[in-house]
């Protein structure tokens, strides 16, 4: 394959009118390797075409990370496995596909501080952005709550919900932290109503067992009701354990 000078000549300003970044970086490259390697055009277009397609993925997984708030440094590949209990070990391949989010059915997960939940569901949610490619929201619970009762009381609590089903998954971490002021937890069942209505998927972390969810919501109606709809299309794991994470890792550092 040679190259035809008159028509490379005007090929950069074609590549930057047409947003071809990539294409327009590699293709100085990819000609001299097509000479030396005497590639024909379909080889040629072909190998500049996945380049161009491969970093358009890259920069979009970057994006969906970073609107993400997941925290920095979680990856499955740094999730131990050995400490993950067992139902929840072998459910990670079927919630990898990610074929729950696209249900609409959510993730439960209960445990006593330190456990690993939040890092697991944390780790989950990285995947699903990664392989996947789907808009996650990372928030704790309380922060959450302030959102939206700054958003009642702005009269744009609709507004702000609606804004919220662009996220195919949002992460709701330490529920059983929110305070219990009747206003924090009427806009919190506002919130997890308007998910079960548009079958959007929660993935939860939580310390305290459904039975113990009147402490969050004090109403047993409210409570029941709340409960209802999380559990009606829910996948449920524990995480039990003698001693946290946290606790085992300051153990065998006083070791050393």
């Amino acid at each position: 394959m040679s190259a035809d000078p008159s028509g490379i000549d005007g090929l950069p300003i074609a590549l930057r009118t047409l947003g071809l970044s990539c294409m327009l970086r590699e293709y100085e490259a990819a000609i001299t390797r097509a000479e030396a390697e005497n590639w024909g055009y379909r080889q040629f277009l072909h190998t500049l075409a996945e380049l161009e397609a491969g970093e358009r993925l890259r920069r979009k997984i970057q994006r969906l990370l970073d609107d993400s708030d997941l925290p920095p440094g979680i990856s499955l590949m740094q999730l131990e496995q050995g400490k993950i209990p067992e139902k929840a070990r072998r459910q990670l391949p079927t919630l990898l596909s990610g074929d729950f989010v696209r249900r609409g059915d959510n993730l439960l997960c209960f445990g006593l501080p330190g456990r690993g939940k939040s890092y697991y569901v944390a780790a989950l949610a990285r995947s699903l952005i990664e392989q996947h490619q789907m808009k996650v929201l990372f928030v704790p619970t309380f922060r959450l709550v302030t959102q939206l009762i700054a958003a009642k009381r702005d009269l744009k609590l609709p507004g702000f919900l609606d804004r919220l089903d662009r996220y195919d998954a949002i992460v709701l971490d330490d529920v059983g932290y929110v305070q219990q002021a009747a206003e924090e937890m009427e806009v919190l069942f506002t919130f997890f109503a308007h998910r079960y209505e548009q079958q959007k998927s929660l993935l939860i972390t939580s310390n305290l067992v459904f039975s113990e969810w009147d402490k969050i919501f004090r109403n047993p109606m409210t409570t029941m009701a709340v409960v209802d709809r999380l559990v009606h299309r829910a996948i449920i794991l524990e995480f039990r354990a003698n001693r946290s994470i946290r606790e085992e890792m300051a153990a065998a550092r006083k070791l050393d």
